[in-house]
Parts: structure tokens; sequence; C-alpha cells
């Protein structure tokens, strides 16, 4: 049973910034590799612009996330147990940082070394983020997960954008390859503080226990175990729908802009940074909006608003239009994911904090196998992205009809008798 008298140890401002810090490093991998700069680069010089370079990406991200998806819950287990999240932490974070760079010696029709580099460097990545997720509950209280969440992911927009200043003058000068060096480099210097200055909550002495065999174990138990958390159950449910959404349009928003709205490099730039301003405004105000009307209520306010901004991006034909919705789309991009994760940090039993966002992190990662590639396939058979940005309204009504039956705060009576 959770204890909500437990304290929190690392609750101070310079520990939320340390901890925000790591946000602003890693988004950079995120804008250069996953939504623009690399996407472009392999499917324009990689796969030679042909059509099958959208099935090919969105084998290469829902491959990645299927390794996440698998692995995420054994070792959010293991690091409560053995409280190793900075380790584990710190394992990813240079997994992905050395593939990144290496993202650099990829050329043309050099599909499988891409994919290689590619997928690895997104597993680092991903699975990076369960245990920086985990470490909300412990640098704050639940009163403030809306917006401490929410300044975390201002802070990662904050890094696009300088990311994307550096990135204007690569492109510039024809040397787009040098982005994902500097990518690597600027992801390791502001990282840092996080493993230098944050502390991380210890558990009793395990050391003469198998963490491997007690991770699997408390997975297995918590599979077993989860329907007597039917709320929180319900909550990842939803979850897995909307963020499918979510994911998707994140993987494909470059490839879009550039295929079916014919947006130069330039132009494309130019709607990451304004994205990337509204996104950061989107995340501070929605996260602050969470902590005062509620994480439930503000979730499904985001989710309206991108059943709105898929059904505008399906008639747009213009490219003023289209940066307007973009404007729209940036403001509930980071909202959305700030706000779930300050949810999910509400729901989950203090002492599996972690073996919890490892399951969030699974049914996130597994969503996100899914919607790239019915993305991928649709444009592929159809030979037109609009068709395939249309289905993805399924995901977030499907999401948002679930998300309406979960109870906000858990039932303490709920998580009796679930130690392991």
């Amino acid at each position: 049973m959770s204890n909500p008298t437990k304290k929190i140890v690392n609750s101070s401002k310079f520990n939320i910034l340390s901890w925000a810090l790591f946000d602003f490093a890693n988004t950079s991998f995120s804008i250069v590799v996953v939504t623009f700069v690399f996407a472009i680069y392999f499917k324009e010089v990689v796969c030679n612009s042909q059509p099958i370079g959208d099935f090919y990406w969105s084998l290469g991200t829902s491959i990645s996330m299927l390794i996440v998806a698998l692995i995420s819950p054994i070792l959010g287990a293991i690091a409560d147990f053995k409280s190793q999240k900075k380790l584990f932490l710190l394992i990813f974070t240079f997994i992905c940082i050395i593939f990144t760079g290496l993202l650099f010696f990829v050329r043309t029709d050099e599909i499988i070394k891409g994919l290689i580099f590619f997928i690895i460097a997104n597993v680092g990545f991903e699975a990076g983020l369960v245990f920086y997720d985990a470490f909300l509950p412990e640098i704050t209280k639940p009163s403030n997960f809306g917006r401490v969440s929410g300044y975390g992911f201002a802070f990662g927009y904050l890094g696009s954008f300088v990311t994307l200043l550096f990135t204007y003058y690569f492109i510039s000068i024809d040397k787009i390859t040098y982005t994902f060096l500097f990518t690597s480099i600027f992801f390791t210097i502001f990282a840092l503080p996080i493993f230098l200055f944050l502390k991380e909550n210890k558990n009793i002495d395990t050391a003469n226990i198998s963490p491997v065999k007690i991770g699997i174990q408390r997975v297995l138990w918590t599979f077993k175990h989860l329907k007597q958390l039917k709320n929180l159950a319900l909550f990842l449910i939803s979850f897995f729908f909307f963020i499918e959404g979510v994911n998707t349009v994140i993987y494909f928003v470059g490839n879009y802009a550039m295929t079916t709205m014919n947006f130069s490099k330039d132009e494309l730039l130019y709607f990451f940074l304004i994205t990337q301003i509204t996104a950061l405004l989107g995340a501070i105000g929605f996260g602050i909006i969470a902590d005062s009307i509620g994480k439930k209520i503000t979730l499904l306010i985001t989710l309206v608003i991108w059943i709105m901004v898929i059904s505008l991006v399906y008639i747009s034909n213009s490219k003023f239009t289209f940066y307007l919705i973009g404007s729209i789309a940036g403001s509930v991009m980071g909202a959305t994911q700030s706000v779930s994760r300050s949810l999910m940090s509400a729901l989950v039993p203090e002492d599996k904090k972690t073996e919890f966002f490892g399951f969030y992190s699974f049914f996130g990662k597994s969503s996100a196998i899914i919607g790239p590639l019915t993305f991928g396939y649709i444009s592929y058979i159809t030979s037109s992205q609009r068709f395939a940005i249309i289905s993805l309204l399924t995901f977030f009504i499907i999401g948002g009809i679930i998300l309406l039956f979960v109870k906000e705060h858990n039932n303490i009576s709920e998580e009796s008798n679930l130690n392991i």
C-alpha cells in the first residue's frame, strides 16, 4: 500500500530545474531525429523519395516501440526494487547519444543501416523516459504534479527551439548530417545536471536478491492483480488509444508537410519553430489548468482539440492554414503528454512508481506500434497521406470515451494488499 506521508526528499527548485533540464536535453533528439531532420532525410535521401519510405519509417518506429514496450515493465520493476532509476536512465541516455551521432554516417540506399541506428537510438530515448518520468513523484507533491510536469515539457520545447536554430544553420550550408552530431553533443551537455545533482530515494538493502528474478516476478504479479486497480487499468487503456494518435502525428508531421503540403525545408523549419513556441506555452498553461480544474477534465479538453486539429488537417490545402493548425496542435502536443504523466503520477501506488511507469510506457509504446504502421500502410496503398491522417480520429475518440469513466482520485482501499 502506498504511504501518502512519505517524505519527498528531492523537493526543491534546484532539483526540479535539474530534472527539467533533462527534458531540455533529450527533446533535441525528438525534434531532430524523430520529427524533422532525420525523418525527412531518411525518406528523401536514404530511400530516394520513394513512397515506400513512409512504410520503412513506420516499420523502424514500430520495432523500436515494440522493444521498449516489452522491456519497460521489467526494467521499471527492477529499478524500483533496487533504487536504480538514475543508473538505468544513464545507460539508455548513453545508448541514444552514441547512435544519434552514428546517424551522421548514413547515406543514400543504406536503408538497413539507417533503420538499425535509428531503432537503437530511439530505444535509448524512449526507454530512458520510463525512469525520467518516475522521478516526478519524488521531486514535488501531488498538488503540483500538473505544473511541474508542464515545466518539464516546456523546457523540452525550449530545447527543441534552440536546437532548431542551430539546425537552420547546418541546413543553410547543406551539412544536414552534422545536425545529428550536434544533437548528440547537445543532449550530452544538458543531460549532465540530472546525473550530477538529483538524488534518488533509496529502498532497503536488497544486495542478495536477484534483481532480474524479482523484476520478472513483480511484473507477472502486477499483470495478475491489475484488475484490482481497475481505475488505473482503465486510464492505461484510454492512454493506449489517444497517445497512439499523438505519437503518430509526431512521427509523420514532417513527412506530411513535405509530401502533401509541399513545404520546403525552410518552410518546415519555420513551422516547427512556431509549434515549439506554442507547445512550450501549452505545456505550462495546461499544467497550471490541470492543477486548478483537474487533470482528467484538462486531458479531455486537449483530446477535443486534437479531434478538431486532425479534421482541419484533412481538409486543409493552404500552407497558411496549415501553419495555424500546427500552432493549435503544438499547444496540445506537450500538454496531452504532460497532463497524462501528472495524472498517472497521481494514480500510481508510491512503492511501485517506476514499475507502473514501466506499464505506462508499455501501453504508450505498444500503441505507437499500431498507429505509425496504420499511417504508413494506408499512405502506401492509397498513395494519399490525407486518408492516413484522418484514420487517427478513431484513436482520439476511443481514448476520450474511455477516459470519461476514469476517476481522478484513487480509492486508497483499492491499493490495499498490493505489495510484493
